[in-house]
């Protein structure tokens, strides 16, 4: 295009993005174009005219076999097989940094997810959210963006004082109150605290429930901790809403909103309009007996979110959450923030967990929810935090346990763990014949010529842009999707294609090449789990 411009061939400016995707047929070539239309107009030219020019100065491209113009003037791009060939030495050499890319540079992300209530272990929703927002944490940073992951500990309010009013109870052999919680892990708390608190049971009955507060919510974020972290979640900040309370951010907060414009007084209570930004309803931030409300800790929160440097915070909420949508858009609004660009809130749906054919709906610790101990305890981490992160956060999911602890091809899991361990006995197997890939200045890439090399090819040179995608879209779940594309095609290499010699066969410069190709399939599997959060085994 820049030498069609630079000889006069074409009146425009060269445009800064181009948009160059992989065509979903491949007989259609291995690269496909509607340049040719973005310059039309510009150009004063019929868009086919416009392709004739580019596809003539293509033709002379090195690395580039052929070049069709389809329809009213897209240009389909097919590469030799050297050119194409070459990428397999990019991505061995690239290693662990193949993929990555700069595509959300200097985009700072506040990323806040799971964030239930101390006052039990993790359901199996907040595990789901575990799993997709660790795994979104994983490919933002792959695209270049600034990430801080965050868990909002709702450390004030009545829950938490429902929570240490349970572990009074048991403590005291008494029944848990009516609206209290239940299950074995209270049990297991109260007792706790009650080996560490010597003479608790001895304080006045206020004292004793200050106790159990304090240190009832100490243990719980500390087994919240240990089981995020056993699932290969990390946090960067356990922020306390308490702390927005005790330090003045709630009242200063308001303040701030009020300067904006947007806080009014009306029946003795201290409002928000948040229906001029697409709320519902107003919404109280004070109530007229002076009590504050979560919709003021909410507001305070996002402040805070923008104080400490947050450019876009991303809330990833429950299914029973859909009501906060509009409201938290209002906050950020009201702030003088954009709504469309500098908060996005996502809400996950169910999970749903099979055995044997029957929902599993009950765990024995929790009382009345299955948590992520139990999850982990049915299928393991990998297959639980592959599962969970392999859809998309708006529908429903089921996971089959006995399907995911299966070693069967229809199991997402292990058919791409599988390809892994596959290409890794290659490895073993090249390495006990004493055979390796050679220098990579001998590596000749005109050998990978097939169907299935150029598939593999193809699928290969794809992952950054999934990468890209994924991160700009928020959807983890497509690098899911497309490590099982990646393996089904590596299967199908594997069945098609000699790796290495066999018998008194000598070993020649295609085997060499092959392993190279072999070689960057798993380093582009591996790296793709590991945005995941999932292992790569070597053997099953």
């Amino acid at each position: 295009m820049s030498a069609a411009v630079e000889a006069g061939e074409l009146a425009v400016a060269v445009p800064e993005h181009v948009t160059v995707e992989r065509p979903k047929n491949r007989d259609h070539g291995d690269y496909a174009t509607n340049v040719a239309l973005q310059l039309a107009k510009p150009a004063g030219m019929p868009p086919r005219a416009v392709a004739e020019l580019l596809a003539a100065r293509l033709r002379e491209t090195t690395g580039v076999a052929k070049v069709d113009i389809a329809g009213p003037g897209f240009l389909n791009i097919t590469l030799d097989a050297a050119a194409q060939g070459l990428l397999a030495r990019t991505v061995v050499e690239a290693g662990q940094a193949y993929g990555r890319n700069e595509a959300l540079k200097g985009l700072t992300i506040n990323l806040e997810f799971v964030s239930a209530n101390p006052t039990g272990p993790i359901h199996i929703g907040g595990v789901r959210w575990a799993a997709v927002g660790d795994s979104l944490a994983r490919v933002l940073r792959a695209t270049g963006a600034d990430v801080t992951t965050e868990y909002y500990l709702n450390d004030a309010g009545v829950q938490i004082t429902k929570f240490a009013r349970s572990l009074q109870a048991v403590a005291n052999g008494k029944p848990v109150p009516e609206d209290g919680y239940v299950g074995e892990y209270i049990a297991d708390i109260a007792k706790a605290i009650t080996d560490g608190v010597p003479g608790v049971l001895d304080l006045s009955e206020d004292e004793q429930l200050q106790v159990f507060r304090t240190e009832g919510l100490k243990l719980m974020v500390a087994e919240i901790t240990r089981s995020m972290e056993e699932f290969g979640v990390h946090f960067d900040t356990w922020f306390s809403e308490k702390s927005l309370h005790d330090s003045g951010a709630v009242e200063q907060a308001i303040d701030r909103l009020r300067e904006q414009g947007h806080v009014f007084d009306r029946d003795g209570a201290i409002w928000l309009r948040t229906t001029d930004f697409g709320d519902d309803k107003d919404r109280v931030l004070i109530k007229a007996d002076g009590e504050t409300t979560y919709f003021a800790a909410d507001a305070a929160y996002y402040l805070s979110k923008r104080d400490r440097g947050s450019e876009v915070s991303v809330y990833m909420l429950g299914a029973d959450h859909h009501g906060y949508v509009n409201r938290l858009k209002a906050i950020a609004a009201c702030a003088g923030d954009d709504m469309d660009r500098n908060i996005e809130v996502r809400i996950g749906q169910f999970v749903k967990m099979l055995r044997d054919g029957q929902e599993v709906r009950l765990s024995k610790r929790a009382g009345n929810i299955i948590t992520i101990d139990d999850v982990v305890d049915w299928i393991g981490v990998d297959a639980a935090r592959y599962m969970l992160a392999r859809s998309s956060t708006d529908s429903t999911i089921t996971i089959d346990i006995d399907l995911v602890t299966s070693q069967s091809n229809e199991n997402p899991v292990f058919y791409v763990q599988y390809a892994h361990t596959r290409m890794c006995g290659v490895a073993r197997k090249a390495a006990e014949l004493g055979v390796d890939k050679g220098a990579a200045e001998d590596f000749k890439p005109e050998l990978l010529a097939t169907q299935w090399e150029s598939d593999m090819l193809g699928a290969l040179g794809e992952f950054p842009r999934v990468i890209a995608t994924a991160g700009e879209l928020r959807e983890p779940h497509r690098v899911a999707r497309y490590l099982e594309d990646l393996a089904g095609k590596y299967h199908r290499l594997y069945e098609n294609c000699m790796f290495l010699p066999k018998g008194d066969e000598e070993l020649t410069d295609t085997h060499r090449a092959r392993l190279w190709l072999v070689e960057a399939t798993r380093t582009v599997l591996a790296n793709g789990l590991t945005l995941l959060g999932v292992s790569a085994p070597e053997r099953m």
